[in-house]
Parts: structure tokens; C-alpha cells; sequence
């Protein structure tokens, strides 16, 4: 029984000491419990690595928090609410504090058990504060959302003026990848230690279901490797970041991208610290000025307008389905050996080999498959959430459901990102060793992207015909004198593709 008037029951994505319910909590007037779900580790069948992060940096952590001094329950239990009310029936004069949950059914099922709530304050922008501005608006526009950060917080602001004269540099990012010699930032390397290997041996000894292969050195799981990751990038990437933000490439995998979304999604890193950092870094002048409004847009606009939408469209939000898109999870999301597309196989395996692949991928390759082909947005989102390192419910809902299948019927994007072989040939080097040619729409060598992209417009005509941001797309429909032959291979395609045969 602990002697804390208060315990502070610890989720996974809260490991940081200076926010949330452990702020300002002291060894003498805090107990530490941290509930593993059995539930949770059992009823899906996780990446490896997404597994192996989450509950090694939860060791570390609590570990750290040990060394504090603090008193510190870990329990396994059949779930979180059993959990609780075990603690309880063991502790019943001790009040259960928490930071607000990342996710609905959690936030839901936390009232329901009367555990005593700190507002969420691992992102800079409250969920109150969001809905008030979405609440003022006409339309849920990102830019708009971003320009009103950028004064709020006075980041890159020259009095009330953006620096530079411009709110966004898009037009000076985004190159594809050189076409001849570039040298890509190295990799940080994370070394692995005691704690490390016996989370991973845990994992196997109890055969927790898993995919994917074992980590390697590429994601730390401490606080100390957030950090270093985030040094990593300020000093050896964040010069090229914007310039290549967008690029796909076999020659690196991470291109310039920083990998700190999954310290920042548990925790380990605080927005305000990677944000802070990175304007100390654009300030000593090395950094263009369109790389670093590029990656203070990630920070400050899209992860926290993400985070804002979430909240503002609210749970049932995740069953939208807009496109009556009804098609299983295609077999190529689950093994990258059943497709010949080199785009699609390449990213696959990269997601085996580490759990991640930057957006672009994402967006333009994976989703854009699963959208073109109607795949269920609610498998596809089960999927995106196993899958990825740095997943969590309110990344992975709006990006999904909103911003890649367009299943919300427009609510968050106002077109689908739905984009044949020309688009991923110009941003990559997929294409050059491709069996499939980006320019045909017909044929056994048509590039599958290039036939269903356009079967993809045909099937949604109607549907698309009064949104002005579509008009172009759709008259090129009209100019296709081969539309019947097209939407034929498009059927063969998708069987095919159902069979993970091409």
C-alpha cells in the first residue's frame, strides 16, 4: 500500500518529466503506477519495433523515475480499467491522477472510472484553444491554422509580418531527388543496452503476435536518444530538410527527414523543444529560410492542427467512409514480396525493416494505392496503426480517414490525394528499375498506379463533378480515347492485385 495521497497513473505516450501529470510531482507527494494491457498486446498484431519502442522507453522511464525516489507499481493486468480497480482495492484512500489520454476511448473510459484529469499539455495548442479557431472558421483550411501559429507564437514573425515577406515557401521546397551523385545525411545510430535486450526477450518469450524485423540501431528508446536524434538532425540534415522534404529515393531511406515524431509521440521530446532548437539553429544563419519554415510548418501547423482536428471532429469521425470504399486490405500491405510495383515493395519493406517510411511514401504511394484501389479506410487505418513506429489514434485518424482516402467527403482536404506513375516517377527513382511504365494506362506493362488513377477519376465522376479543385482531372477523362480499354485493365488489375500477383 502506498503512502502517497495521490498516484499518478502513467500512459505510454506521456514519458516526459516536465508536463503533464508529473509536473511539479515529488517523490514525497506522488506514487507512480503504470498498467501494461494485456488486451492491448494481444488483440492486434503489432510491428516488432512499434512493440519493442513503446515498452522499452516505458522502462527506461520508469526506471529513471525510480532512481528519483519515486514509488512505482507496474502491473499487468487484463486490461487498463481492471488494472485500475485492482490498485484500488489495494490503495482505496489514494486519489488516481492522469494527463488527459491521446484518445478518445481512453479519454471515455478514464471519466467513466472517475480518474482525476490534468489537461493534455504536450502540444502547443490546447484542445480548447484549437476549437475555438476551427469554430470560427468557414473552412477547416491548414494554411489558416499555421499563419494564426506562426503570430500566436511569434515564430519567424517580424513584428506582425512573416520573415522574409512570405507565410510559406513551398515554391522553393519539395525538389525530387538529383538526379546525379548526392551525398545523403548519415544515419544516427543508437546502441542498445540491458534494458533494451530484456524488453526484446520478453517479447518472444511470452509470443506476443508481431511482424516485421528485429529493431536494429535506428530508433533509440531513452530520452537521452531523442535527444541525440534531434541533435543529429539540426547538425547533419536540417540544411537540405525543406529542399528534399518530399523526395523518394532506394539511395536513403530518411532522405533529410529528422525522425523525431516517435519521440515526440510518446513523449520523450517536447514540440517546444524541438521547436526552440531548431529556430537557435535557422538564427545562426546556415539554414535557408524555406527549409526552416518548412519544417516549423510540420511543428507548429500540421502535427498540432492534426492533433486539433481529431478532437474537434470527435469519435465517430473514424467510421467515416465518403467513398463507399469496401475492398480488403491489399495482401502487399502485409508482405512486400507480393508486388512487383518497386515503389510500393521498396516502402513495404522498409516498413519491415524499421516501422517507417516519411510522408510522402504515405501519402503518394501506400495511401494512394489503398485509396485508387477502394480499399476499406477502416482497414487501412488498423493497418497504418500497427504498422508504423509512431503511430497513435489521433495521428493516424484524420491523417487516414481525412487526408489520404478522403473517406470524410472533404471535411479535411478539400480533393484526394489520388495521383498516377507520372507523380511518384518525377519525385523518385522507383521507376528506373520498375517493371511497369509510369506513361501507359493500358497493357500488361502499364504502371498499375497510371491505369487505376484514372479508373479511379471515372468511377467517382459524378461524385467530383461540383468540386472546382477536381475540374482539371476530371476533363482529362473526356480526352482518354482508350477510357473502355482502360477501365477493363483496371478490373484485371485489381484481381491481381487481390491475388498479390503483380
Amino acid at each position: 500500500m502506498v503512502k502517497n495521497q495521490q498516484t499518478i497513473l502513467l500512459l505510454n505516450d506521456h514519458l516526459h518529466r516536465g508536463y503533464g501529470a508529473l509536473k511539479g510531482a515529488t517523490p514525497q507527494t506522488h506514487a507512480i503506477l503504470f498498467i501494461e494491457s494485456e488486451r492491448m498486446l494481444t488483440t492486434r498484431k503489432w510491428h516488432l519495433q512499434r512493440l519493442f519502442f513503446l515498452m522499452s522507453a516505458r522502462d527506461h522511464f520508469l526506471a529513471d523515475l525510480k532512481k528519483e525516489g519515486f514509488t512505482v507499481t507496474f502491473m499487468q493486468s487484463a486490461d487498463t480499467a481492471t488494472g485500475i480497480k485492482e490498485y484500488r482495492s489495494k490503495n482505496p484512500k489514494v486519489e488516481i491522477v492522469a494527463t488527459e489520454p491521446s484518445s478518445h476511448q481512453q479519454l471515455q473510459q478514464f471519466k467513466e472510472l472517475g480518474i482525476s484529469l490534468i489537461p493534455n499539455d504536450f502540444f502547443l495548442t490546447s484542445r480548447p484553444r484549437f476549437a475555438e479557431w476551427a469554430s470560427s472558421q468557414k473552412s477547416l483550411v491548414m494554411e489558416n491554422f499555421y499563419r494564426a501559429q506562426r503570430v500566436r507564437l511569434n515564430v519567424l514573425m517580424e513584428g506582425a509580418d512573416p520573415i522574409g515577406g512570405r507565410w510559406n515557401y513551398d515554391a522553393d521546397n519539395r525538389l525530387p531527388p538529383p538526379k546525379g551523385p548526392h551525398k545523403w545525411p548519415a544515419y544516427c545510430i543508437h546502441e542498445r543496452d540491458e534494458i533494451d535486450a530484456a524488453v526484446l526477450a520478453n517479447i518472444k518469450k511470452r509470443k506476443l503476435p508481431v511482424f516485421g524485423d528485429d529493431p536494429d540501431t535506428t530508433w533509440g528508446t531513452t530520452r537521452a536518444a531523442a535527444l541525440k536524434q534531434l541533435d543529429h538532425f539540426l547538425k547533419t540534415a536540417f540544411d537540405e530538410f525543406g529542399a528534399y522534404e518530399d523526395a523518394m529515393t532506394t539511395e536513403s531511406w530518411a532522405v533529410n527527414h529528422s525522425l523525431l515524431s516517435p519521440y515526440l509521440n510518446v513523449g520523450l521530446l517536447h514540440p517546444s523543444e524541438v521547436l526552440t532548437q531548431a529556430l537557435a539553429t535557422f538564427k545562426k544563419g546556415k539554414i535557408p529560410l524555406a527549409g526552416a519554415e518548412g519544417f516549423v510548418r510540420q511543428i507548429i501547423g500540421w502535427r498540432e492542427y492534426i492533433n486539433g482536428l481529431y478532437w474537434f471532429f470527435g469519435d465517430l469521425y473514424r467510421a467515416e467512409n465518403a467513398l463507399a470504399a469496401h475492398r480488403p486490405l491489399l495482401p502487399l500491405f502485409e508482405d512486400s514480396s507480393k508486388t512487383k510495383m518497386n515503389c510500393l515493395a521498396t516502402n513495404v519493406r522498409d516498413i519491415e525493416s524499421r516501422a517507417w517510411v516519411h510522408h510522402i511514401p504515405r501519402l503518394m504511394v501506400l495511401s494512394n494505392l489503398a485509396l485508387i484501389t477502394g480499399t476499406s479506410p477502416q482497414e487501412f487505418l488498423d493497418w497504418m496503426r500497427r504498422a508504423f513506429i509512431d503511430a497513435a489514434d489521433w495521428v493516424m485518424v484524420p491523417n487516414v480517414i481525412g487526408m489520404s482516402l478522403h473517406a470524410d467527403g472533404g471535411k479535411l482536404a478539400t480533393k484526394p490525394y489520388a495521383a498516377g506513375g507520372a507523380y511518384i516517377s518525377k519525385m523518385s527513382n522507383y521507376c528506373k528499375t520498375c517493371p511497369y511504365d509510369p506513361k501507359k494506362r493500358v497493357g500488361d506493362d502499364a504502371c498499375p498506379f497510371t491505369t487505376l488513377y484514372w479508373d479511379f477519376l471515372a468511377r467517382n465522376r459524378e461524385r467530383f463533378a461540383k468540386n472546382h479543385r477536381m475540374a482539371q482531372q476530371l476533363a482529362g477523362i473526356n480526352r482518354l480515347s482508350d477510357l473502355p480499354q482502360l477501365q477493363e485493365r483496371a478490373v484485371e488489375v485489381l484481381e491481381l492485385l487481390s491475388l498479390g500477383e503483380i
